[in-house]
């Protein structure tokens, strides 16, 4: 009997567990009720420390998080679509314009995102850019020298072995290359260039943030990034500049790659998602935005202090251009499978 007791003891507390990891019912069943989670690209852990800290203090709801890529995080919701375990995803374009096609955003009215500019959020209310970011590079100034300034200075020898730049179609920042070197060279000239520094790339990385620390430490004398998680970065360790490659004329360009939010299809916490969206896009929060070297999406907010004023003076003298995200999406496909082509990766 007493086997027998234990034997179901174990099969309750087993499918008490099973109940608990499908994530309860939407907004706040017995099961996991004050939780809500995460799905977001890398880049604002720090940030979500504090602010997920003090929406629990506010609400006592806690926010459980998953990191990785922008593209792989944008992936896993894809593959949970029959049994979602996100509440919100939070990602770059155009991973976040991919998912909302294929039907795993809600629209969903968050309060305060009608004050992001129209041209960063979906008309349909499936995502709404969050946080404004810009496409970057860095280097070592320690061990790149002379600094490299044009896109032609990364086809350099001295670079050979000592470049990467995270994979497009895997991550976003890895997209936004591909894109910006479209915007410069065109389509078939960004190809062009693409397969000639190959031979000075180290190989594909499906996560962007990875690759500054090898930069800080001179395994890699280059790689890509994003102005926002670049100057957090340097801000905490250092070991690295930002640089925008200037074309053939001198001229530096870069888009916005801003991080964009929104509610999965079917979140088991649905409730508590729209209040930590709510929270989120609040002009308080809006505001410390600057915490982590972002700029507020709402255009009534403005960021404010030494990390705001960093942050637009890396901007001084950049050509700012918005892509198409539509066409973008649109050509993505085609355009990936012509980069594997053309790059052998």
């Amino acid at each position: 009997m007493k086997i027998q007791k234990k034997a179901v003891i174990a099969l309750v507390g087993l499918l008490a567990a099973v109940l608990s990891a499908c994530g309860g019912t939407a907004g706040g069943s017995a099961t996991g009720g004050s939780t809500v989670t995460v799905y977001t690209v890398d880049g604002l852990e720090d940030w979500y420390t504090q602010r997920f800290d003090e929406f629990k203090a506010q609400t006592g709801i806690t926010v459980q998080v998953v990191t990785a890529g922008s593209g792989e995080v944008a992936s896993r919701v894809e593959k949970e679509k029959s049994n979602p375990q996100a509440d919100i995803l939070v990602t770059l374009p155009p991973f976040i314009q991919r998912v909302a096609d294929e039907g795993l955003l809600s629209p969903v009215t968050i309060a305060g995102a009608e004050k992001v500019p129209a041209g960063e959020r979906d008309p349909q209310g499936r995502y709404t850019a969050m946080i404004d970011n810009y496409l970057s590079f860095i280097d070592n100034p320690k061990q790149a020298v002379p600094a490299p300034k044009t896109w032609d200075d990364l086809l350099d020898g001295r670079f050979k072995g000592k470049l990467q730049y995270s994979t497009p179609g895997q991550a976003g920042d890895g997209t936004a290359v591909l894109i910006q070197l479209q915007h410069v060279f065109g389509k078939q000239g960004a190809l062009d260039y693409l397969a000639k520094l190959q031979a000075n790339n180290v190989g594909p990385s499906s996560s962007t943030g990875k690759l500054q620390p090898k930069v800080a430490k001179g395994e890699l004398l280059v790689a890509n990034g994003d102005l926002q998680m670049n100057l957090a970065e340097i801000d905490k360790s250092g070991g690295f500049e930002v640089f925008f490659p200037a074309d053939a004329t001198g001229k530096r360009s870069t888009f916005a790659l801003p991080y964009y939010a929104g509610e999965v299809t079917g979140a088991p916490h649905a409730d508590n998602a729209k209040k930590l969206l709510d929270f989120l896009f609040s002009p308080e929060v809006q505001a410390k935005a600057a915490d982590a070297y972002g700029l507020p999406a709402r255009a009534d907010v403005t960021a404010t202090g030494p990390k705001a004023d960093k942050f637009k003076a890396a901007l001084q003298g950049v050509d700012v251009w918005q892509p198409d995200w539509s066409q973008v999406l649109n050509d993505l496909d085609g355009d990936l499978a012509a980069y594997k082509k053309a790059t052998g990766q």
